[in-house]
């Protein structure tokens, strides 16, 4: 097989850290971002942090912590058929989802709201405000202290950072290491970008059919789904082992598309080193034109079915409540606030630390604060 890695990200080395650090003789720089990362305060809170349903009673559906570890071991398993860097691959997918606040994307539109006259809320920028600023775990420096390798990665999750103000804690990472917003991400970052498209969408399915959204019948009316459940040579009973098999497959079909058109890019483009793939105007590590048409329709049918179904859209309606009810409150009532995030001498400094202080809630820590507060017969 053909051997890709001389366009990956070096196995060993890296730009390095924004703060100096003896390197670990048993573990690559990589590895020891993931374990950062996988130790870290912001990490164990997704487990409480709304995908699509909120937090409740109900725990079969999937949460920001199950989705990330999802989408590491796609990028991982397919960074290895690739023999680019899984470990870098495994950093940026586990942390990508980091900045998310309770509730979800709920919860991101409520704050971007709120923090308008600031520049709005972003959930890929918080992320690295929280890997290089807000968690505390080090005596010499604040935040994990990952290689810009990760930081880059998850900052352009996304794609390139164009024409746009970023956030002055951005700005210094990116100065310091002179780095380049207008470049697209390396191959292990353009990797766990889609990786996590196919986690989603897929597990989204899985998600709605055990909620009864929708069905098979009405899945079936999909190009992609109808291709799946064709490849299903016996008698197909609606129970809960054909959904996982039709997810299974699901999956695959979009990984092999995925390895197919990233091989046919690399050569159609003359990728011969990890910066051709930086460099290039369009992400290397993309779905065919077939299959992109394939995901923009169960995209669509997600979004009729699930995403603005009646259930989600009351949750949804609730979330942004709670979020602007809190927010409102700890402007106007500081002195309520942690301890430790009474911090600030003015009043920007106030609403990002207000802004920071909820959006590193959980589902569950933001319903029970606002119930504190909130309601009266709760003394």
């Amino acid at each position: 097989m053909t051997d890709y890695s001389i366009f990956s990200s070096d196995l060993k080395k890296s730009k390095g850290r924004m703060f100096l650090e003896e390197e670990d003789v048993n573990r690559s720089c990589f590895m020891r971002d993931r374990d950062r990362i996988i130790h870290s305060s912001a990490f164990r809170r997704l487990k409480y942090k709304t995908q699509v349903f909120v937090y409740n009673k109900e725990d079969y559906y999937r949460t920001r912590l199950s989705h990330s570890i999802e989408v590491s071991q796609l990028a991982r398993s397919i960074a290895k058929v690739f023999k680019v860097n899984d470990d870098l691959a495994e950093s940026i997918s586990l942390s990508h989802d980091l900045g998310h606040t309770p509730f979800g994307h709920a919860g991101e539109d409520e704050l971007s709201k709120k923090m308008k006259a600031y520049g709005g809320f972003n959930h890929n920028y918080q992320a690295l405000k929280i890997l290089t600023s807000l968690e505390k775990k080090y005596l010499k420096f604040d935040g994990l202290n990952l290689t810009f390798e990760t930081l880059d990665g998850i900052l352009k999750h996304n794609g390139p950072i164009k024409n746009q103000k970023v956030p002055i804690y951005i700005q210094n990472f990116i100065n310091f290491f002179k780095g380049d917003l207008n470049k697209f991400g390396s191959f292990e970052s353009q990797l766990s970008s889609i990786c996590d498209d196919i986690a989603y969408n897929n597990n989204d399915i899985d998600d709605g059919l055990y909620a009864k959204f929708f069905d098979l019948e009405e899945l079936e009316q999909l190009k992609l789904v109808k291709k799946a459940l064709g490849s299903f040579k016996i008698q197909r009973p609606n129970n809960a082992r054909l959904r996982y098999e039709l997810v299974r497959k699901l999956i695959k079909l979009m990984i092999d598309d995925l390895i197919k058109n990233t091989q046919e890019n690399l050569k159609k483009f003359k990728i011969l080193s990890a910066n051709d793939i930086v460099s290039l105007d369009k992400s290397v590590v993309c779905f065919s034109d077939s299959m992109k048409k394939n995901e923009i329709e169960l995209k669509k049918f997600l979004k009729e079915k699930m995403y603005m179904h009646p259930k989600i859209r009351t949750m949804t309606l609730k979330a942004k409540r709670i979020i602007s009810d809190l927010f409102d409150l700890f402007i106007s009532e500081s002195d309520l606030l942690p301890e430790k995030w009474k911090k600030f001498n003015n009043k920007e400094q106030r609403y990002f630390v207000v802004c920071d202080y909820i959006s590193g809630m959980t589902d569950k820590y933001a319903i029970n604060t606002h119930k504190k507060f909130f309601d009266l017969y709760n003394f």
